[in-house]
């Protein structure tokens, strides 16, 4: 399912018309995002939990000339699905 899907499909399932459902998406979209993005965790009951997490400094290669070559520090965003969303998906 991509954006587009999901926007009609919350607009099919709360009689809302597919401009007013693809703003409360963004709306929620953005809301997580700017959350996370600040550092601070989001938790939804049931779906799942949104957060940051740091990855240190580190050396690599490159697999191709075996060159060291040195990843910086940086911050992920990270997704943990819930309990009764991992109990759905499991069957």
């Amino acid at each position: 399912m991509n954006k587009t899907e999901l926007v009609k499909k919350v607009a099919a399932e709360n009689a809302l018309s597919q401009k007013q459902a693809a703003a409360v998406v963004d709306s929620v979209l953005n809301a997580v995002v700017d959350t996370v993005a600040a550092g601070e965790p989001v938790a939804l009951l049931g779906f799942g939990t949104f957060s940051v997490k740091h990855r240190d400094a580190r050396q690599g290669r490159n697999p191709a000339t075996g060159e060291a070559m040195e990843f910086a520090a940086s911050d992920t965003p990270v997704f943990k699905a819930g309990k009764a969303f991992k109990e759905k998906v499991n069957g």
